[in-house]
């Protein structure tokens, strides 16, 4: 009897237009094996997890095929298959190439993904059969003479006045790495500098990524670590290696979010502009994040260092993904000057010009505003609004922020060497390693935490826990009382919130 193949059905979500700056690179192999990742719907609305029957499903289909479930995750709605390429081009109804772009040769598809017809609506994502680069580090390195300006991360946790009798103890963290890598003796020497014992760290492999030191992206790895590591030094991190594609970014968050035991906190120090997202992408990722939210994990993630246009050059305003997932505590940057008391002497607006970066911020054309936002004042985006035409405001990012200004940078190490590095990648950790204390002190995983942080907010007032930013601009957008699309909320006050939250 003949195996009839079933029809294929467009996957909504899952077209990409043509990279302006792709370079053929020849043909993909058809014979060449990888595995992808799918993401199943929810079993229920709003529920964590897929459906047996659904899993069934994807199973007997795929591997009617002739494709391989390499594994199945449940819990986080994951089945990954392997195959060639031939079997996963015509499986999904599309074909690849090689292509060199962003420095790196990678597979590249242009258009829609299909799904055989019984997947159709169980299926919400097909990641990996392109590999592109989906994200960049949001750090920035400082000039030499940005030595005598700079801190340690312990130094502006104690500006900031994160609780005392704090550091973290008992507590997990989870950062995500799609590059680069850490050595022991670095951390030795780093930590040893500061007269703080080590913190655990344990490198954890996500498909097939490992800590590679030795690469551009170390320097990323090591302020997350160093941040975290400083500002709470009790607290056991978990680097999660991964691929930086937009498979490796989800499968890295969701298996983040479903370890055991689960971390009070992930850190995200990487992201790109929403619009080079495929929509099936950023769902499936803001879905991860939803999850680890709903497990009681906060996930700080990084704005963007390049002011309100996220880097783009066709003259608009974009926010950074998946800064602007609702789920995610966004972080945005500030310029932080301490004085001669030991205190703050003035905080604005991380903004360095052009070419020396600014805090990321603006309003998200991608997702509505939140329940919990409705009351800040979110303005129409300067691009012209969610609907193109200047009507209702999307989500508004940052929601915190905190020092990032490479000429008042934190002190890291790196290769063994010294350096100061600033960047909104570093508020994202200092903000993970602020809720760790907070959870400590109070006994409570926060998970989505804007709810408390936004209760009772009004647009145009300064909110308790908090250190108001109103001076400067990322572009588009100025710094004012209240909630803004440069800072959020503003910088910490560690102890106030902590009275707060236990209020």
């Amino acid at each position: 009897m003949v195996n009839v193949p079933e029809p294929l059905v467009p996957l909504p979500g899952s077209e990409r237009g043509a990279l302006p700056d792709a370079q053929d690179a020849g043909p993909a192999e058809p014979a060449a094996r990888a595995e992808l990742t799918l993401v199943l719907r929810r079993g229920a609305p709003g529920a964590i997890g897929a459906a047996p029957a659904d899993i069934a499903q994807v199973r007997s289909v795929l591997t009617g095929l002739g494709l391989t479930v390499t594994s199945v995750h449940t819990a986080s709605r994951r089945v990954k298959v392997a195959g060639t390429l031939g079997e996963l081009t015509a499986a999904f109804g599309t074909s690849v190439r090689m292509v060199r772009s962003h420095g790196v040769i990678h597979r590249y598809r242009e258009g829609a993904l299909f799904v055989p017809q019984p997947l159709a609506g169980i299926v919400e994502a097909v990641l990996g059969l392109d590999d592109r680069p989906q994200a960049r580090a949001h750090f920035r390195p400082a000039a030499a003479t940005a030595a005598s300006g700079s801190y340690t991360p312990g130094q502006v946790a104690d500006l900031y006045g994160f609780p005392s009798g704090t550091d973290g103890t008992g507590q997990t963290v989870a950062l995500v790495e799609l590059g680069g890598g850490f050595i022991t003796s670095d951390l030795t020497a780093y930590f040893g500098g500061l007269g703080i014992a080590v913190p655990s760290v344990t490198a954890v492999s996500v498909d097939g990524a490992t800590n590679s030191p030795g690469q551009q992206a170390d320097l990323e790895v090591a302020l997350d670590i160093d941040v975290l590591g400083a500002a709470a030094p009790g607290a056991k991190q978990l680097v999660y290696f991964a691929p930086n594609s937009d498979r490796g970014f989800v499968d890295a968050v969701a298996d983040a979010a479903h370890a055991s035991p689960a971390p009070v906190a992930i850190s995200i120090s990487w992201g790109q502009s929403e619009d080079q997202w495929t929509a099936q992408g950023r769902a499936a990722l803001d879905g991860a994040i939803a999850d680890a939210s709903a497990l009681g994990i906060t996930v700080c993630v990084a704005a963007g260092d390049n002011g309100s246009s996220d880097g783009a050059t066709d003259g608009s305003v974009h926010c950074d993904f998946p800064a602007s997932s609702p789920n995610a505590l966004a972080c945005g940057g500030t310029r932080l000057v301490g004085s001669a008391s030991g205190g703050i002497s003035s905080e604005t607006v991380w903004n360095d010009g052009a070419g020396g970066g600014a805090s990321g911020g603006g309003v998200s054309d991608a997702f509505p505003v939140p329940a919990w936002q409705q009351n800040a004042g979110v303005p129409v985006s300067a691009g012209g609004g969610t609907d193109g035409g200047g009507g209702a405001p999307g989500r508004g990012v940052p929601d915190v922020a905190g020092n990032a200004d490479p000429q008042t940078g934190y002190q890291v190490l790196s290769g063994g060497q010294g350096t100061v590095v600033g960047g909104t990648s570093a508020v994202a950790p200092l903000w993970a390693a602020l809720i760790t204390r907070l959870a400590q002190a109070t006994g409570t995983r926060f998970g989505l935490i804007q709810p408390a942080l936004y209760a009772c907010v009004s647009p145009g007032v300064a909110v308790t826990g908090f250190r108001d930013i109103v001076t400067g601009s990322n572009g588009a957008y100025n710094a004012a009382p209240g909630w803004d699309a440069c800072t959020g909320l503003g910088s910490p006050d560690g102890a106030a919130l902590l009275t707060r939250l236990n209020g």
